[in-house]
């Protein structure tokens, strides 16, 4: 019988810095956010460095002593890995690789180690491969082992060509080739959405790990991969649902994420097309979550760069089940009630007041509230469905969806 192997994480420090842009209350945020992606990624994090700074040390991010600090604590307790919690430029990387004689990974290049191991479409891998090769051009050292060594040096170089050279020159022949691969990918993925006829299309969004991939499970029967680690789903999905007797095609796209990589934005631009494209975008929220509030500001902000922010959208808080608030004791007479002591009922009579109809309160995994969510959702692929035609009105009743027959 053969032994379970048990996964070896990788020891890793987290780093960060308290700026005026970044106080110490949403630099905590971050790093958990952070220590979050390196479990994610394979790593077990056992310390946490910050500092105080007005801006980063050009030229090591932080300060000679707190680098010190750090250096002294890798060294004694044999950490493999320090992680940054913003993107180093390439004399950082360089200067501060030096000193902590460790891995130095910055918060883009983890996303995109992330993004590395989940990719599982040849799609997904292509963009992927793009983005780290973009973030790596400009970080190329004559300390790279060359990338085409195991094809040997003869005929490799120009005259008086340099390693380096010859590394930047190969990478940039593979962004093109890339390149070239996702725009023909690109036109064979609009053709598919081309032909799935004039059925509404609906589209979840929302920040990585709220839920989305469970609720598409839920919504259309189907078998989503859906994990409690970020980025789970990379690949959108797109699966035809049908409420009552009303069809329609949901698509599961992928995760956003506070300081996304401006390399994956740009790489999975064309991923984001079936948002772009949809009739009805259904913003999915992990409630329970201490920042969804810095979450959907951070979706919407996305939402605005693809010029999505206007859609028609239902604001779906997912994981009623795991919210839980803050209690003030009766003879507690200093502390002042903030957000982390309201109830859902009473974040319902806060801004959550003026979405009216558009906020919907569920839990996917438990199935709770999944009725209210499924009429809601009939309403309103119904709605855009007649606009469009008017002669199938009659099909298409305003009826109240019987969940019991419509299991």
């Amino acid at each position: 019988m053969l032994e379970r192997k048990e996964v070896a994480y990788e020891k890793t420090v987290l780093i960060g810095i308290i700026t005026k842009n970044q106080d110490e209350e949403k630099l905590d945020e971050f790093l958990d956010e952070l220590e979050f992606l390196t479990y994610t990624a394979g790593g077990e994090v056992v310390k946490r460095f910050t500092q105080k700074m007005d801006m980063p040390n050009s030229k090591t991010f932080l300060g000679s002593g707190k680098l010190e600090e750090v250096r002294l604590y890798v060294e004694q307790h044999k950490i493999g890995t320090v992680v940054f919690d913003d993107e180093l430029t390439p004399a950082q990387l360089r200067n501060v690789e030096r000193v902590l004689k460790a891995k130095i990974i910055d918060r883009t290049n983890l996303i995109l180690d992330i993004f590395a191991q989940r990719a599982q479409t040849s799609y997904a891998r292509t963009q992927v491969e793009l983005a780290q090769y973009q973030y790596l051009l400009p970080r190329l050292t004559g300390l790279w082992t060359h990338l085409e060594r195991q094809r040997g040096g003869i005929g490799m170089r120009g005259p008086g060509e340099t390693e380096i050279e010859t590394d930047r020159r190969i990478v940039r022949d593979r962004i093109s080739l890339l390149k070239k691969k996702l725009l023909t990918i690109d036109k064979q993925m609009a053709t598919q959405r081309g032909n799935r006829g004039k059925l509404v299309r609906v589209a979840l969004v929302g920040y990585t790990n709220v839920g989305k991939s469970t609720l598409m499970n839920v919504v259309s029967k189907s078998d989503v991969f859906a994990e409690n680690k970020l980025f789970a789903t990379l690949d959108t999905t797109v699966r035809k649902v049908v409420i009552g007797n009303l069809p329609f095609l949901l698509s599961d796209t992928v995760g956003f994420i506070r300081k996304l990589p401006t390399q994956l934005v740009e790489s999975f631009k064309s991923t984001l097309d079936e948002v772009r494209e949809a009739d009805l975008l259904l913003h999915i929220v992990d409630i329970s979550h201490p920042q969804f509030e810095d979450h959907i500001e951070s979706v919407n902000n996305i939402l605005g760069e693809i010029d999505c922010r206007e859609k028609a959208t239902i604001m779906v808080f997912n994981k009623i089940d795991a919210y839980k608030h803050e209690t003030i004791d009766e003879d507690d007479l200093i502390t002042e009630k903030t957000k982390i002591h309201y109830t859902i009922d009473e974040w319902k009579q806060t801004w959550m007041s003026r979405i009216g109809d558009n906020a919907l309160f569920i839990s996917a995994i438990n199935k709770e509230n999944i009725d209210t969510f499924r009429n809601r959702v009939y309403k309103e692929v119904r709605d855009i469905h007649v606009t469009r035609f008017p002669y199938n009105n009659f099909l298409y009743p305003e009826i109240i969806i019987d969940e019991q027959n419509n299991e």
